[in-house]
């Protein structure tokens, strides 16, 4: 591997895949036509999924890009039951109250179509839980470091996250009970990492069905200049 020193600090050569435009465009419509697959799934088949599988989705996640290259994230991978009880119970008495008193009308009314509500069984069902915490601040030798774009930062890794997960061939939903305080009192977590999000991941079941729901056209996202 090709070193050099720029400006004082050591730099390997990078090299980069070199394809022609008709290749390019073959493979972003392939990639795009597999992620456009990609759905919230909330019914999951108790199978166990192999560990190195979910090892490696989360690496993946590591390689997303961070402020200063701070990589200031925790991912905790969770599949003993008794854990995933507790976060069940904690998160469904938070649900509770939100349903019933913190969501508004027009926001419980928005998610009528995708059939949610305070009973998350799917916390359990999963084989595995993923709870990303955020580093707002890192700690070395005792000695606090500060992170930069920590939200982004992050917000980006669950983006990669997210898209290993459905090319392994697995499904997973976002959950964000809030306030997530619990979560880092059950996995015991340091002062300076903050619940970021809560992913139950595995198979989805034999006979699974998602709400009829489309995304928006390209028309509709997107502005040319």
């Amino acid at each position: 591997m090709e070193k050099k020193k720029i400006k004082g600090f050591e730099h390997i050569r990078y090299e980069s895949l070199q394809l022609s435009p008709e290749e390019m465009i073959h493979r972003s419509e392939q990639f795009y036509q597999v992620m456009d697959q990609r759905r919230t799934v909330r019914e999951f088949d108790k199978r166990p999924v192999p560990l190195e599988v979910l090892e490696k989705i989360i690496l993946t996640a590591s390689t997303a890009p961070s402020g200063a290259h701070k990589q200031p994230w925790t991912f905790c991978l969770i599949s003993d039951p008794i854990i995933k009880k507790k976060i069940r119970e904690a998160a469904e008495e938070e649900e509770k109250i939100s349903y019933s008193t913190r969501m508004p009308d027009k926001w419980k009314s928005d998610l009528k179509p995708l059939g949610t509500n305070w009973e998350k069984p799917f916390l359990e069902e999963a084989p595995y839980l993923i709870v990303v915490f955020k580093q707002s601040y890192g700690i070395e030798n005792g000695e606090k470091v500060q992170h930069y774009y920590v939200n982004e930062s992050v917000g980006i890794a669950c983006g990669f996250l997210h898209a290993a997960i459905h090319q392994a061939g697995l499904v997973a939903v976002t959950h964000t009970p809030s306030p997530m305080n619990f979560l880092s009192e059950i996995l015991e977590r340091p002062f300076n990492e903050k619940p970021y999000l809560l992913i139950p991941v595995g198979y989805a079941k034999a006979e699974t069905y998602v709400p009829d729901i489309h995304r928006k056209s390209l028309d509709e996202i997107i502005k040319k200049f």
